[in-house]
Parts: C-alpha cells; structure tokens; sequence
C-alpha cells in the first residue's frame, strides 16, 4: 500500500513542476535574421524539390534540428546582392549550406535504387527467391554510397565546418520561462 502511495505523490510532485514550466516554440535568432533581411522569394529548383520530398518527417522533441518546411523557408528567401552587412553573407553562407545538404540528398535515393537493382544482376539466373534475399541489405549499403558520393559530388565535404554549423542551426528553439 505504501508503494501505490509514494507513487502517487512522485507523480503529483512530477505533474506539479512540468506545469509550472511552460514551454514555447518561438523562432531563433537566426530565423529573425532571415525575417528582417529577406527581399522577396526564390522559386526552388527540381533538385530541391525533389530532395525536400525525399526527407523523412521529423519528431521535434527539443527542436534542434530542422524539418522540410524549415529548409524550404530558408531555400525561398531572396536576399539583396548590394548588401554589404556581414550578416547577409552569414544568411547566404547558411542557404548555401542547407541547398548542399538538400541536393546532396537526391544521391541518396539514387543509391538505394541502383543498390536494390544489383541483386537483380547479379542473380539473373536464379529464382525471384534468391534475387529478394540481398535486395534490403544491399539497398541499405547502397543508401550510404549514395549519400557519399552526393556530398562529394554536391561539394559538401569541401564545406568549411563553420558553413555546415551554420546550416544545422535550427529555425525554431524551445523557450522556457526562467523560474521567478
């Protein structure tokens, strides 16, 4: 009995803190950047298109990362070729960073396509039985090769690190009241 009610009081004291917590997503301050300096919009290319399509959704637990919509955002805005402030430059270095790693995505399914295709060849004189045996492992090494050879074609392992940082900062944080 005791068990069941020290459980209860963890669960009260747990429920208590989290609502006296609330959380909010708001934009970062690089997304404010992007607000405040955007010209108009640029319409995507077919390989952005495609790459964007291509990514998985993602469950935003602590919005570190960003998602599809986040990229596109980012990928639409038009920025004055004039500017001479350093944040511009910083804007553009950031859309160039997160086209590379969106483009570079394209190669990724092209190499489960070519890895699914290969047991295909290479057991054409076997049973459809044999042929479907490989074709999941095979597919998944050849996602990896894909996503190799798309950052070295795209020209993201020729990236300054600081340019790939700067791509990988989230658009939207978790603001948490300070506790008064």
């Amino acid at each position: 009995r005791s068990h069941f009610g020290s459980s209860r009081v963890l669960l009260q004291k747990l429920s208590s803190e989290s609502a006296a917590m609330p959380k909010l997503v708001v934009p970062s301050d690089v997304t404010i950047a992007e607000e405040r300096y955007n010209v108009g919009k640029k319409k995507l290319t077919w390989m952005q298109s495609f790459g964007l399509l291509g990514m998985a959704p993602t469950l935003h637990l602590a919005y570190n990362r960003n998602d599809t919509s986040d990229m596109r955002a980012v990928l639409t805005k038009k920025y004055d070729a004039m500017a001479s402030d350093p944040i511009v430059e910083i804007l553009r270095t950031r859309q160039e960073s997160i086209r590379k790693q969106v483009v570079a995505h394209n190669f990724m399914w092209v190499g489960v396509a070519v890895g699914a295709a290969l047991p295909f060849w290479s057991f054409r004189k076997y049973d459809w039985k044999a042929k479907a045996i490989p074709i999941p492992f095979v597919a998944y090494g050849g996602s990896w090769a894909g996503r190799v050879i798309g950052d070295i074609a795209i020209g993201r392992t020729g990236e300054y690190s600081r340019d790939q940082f700067l791509g990988s900062l989230p658009a939207k944080q978790m603001y948490v009241l300070p506790e008064q």
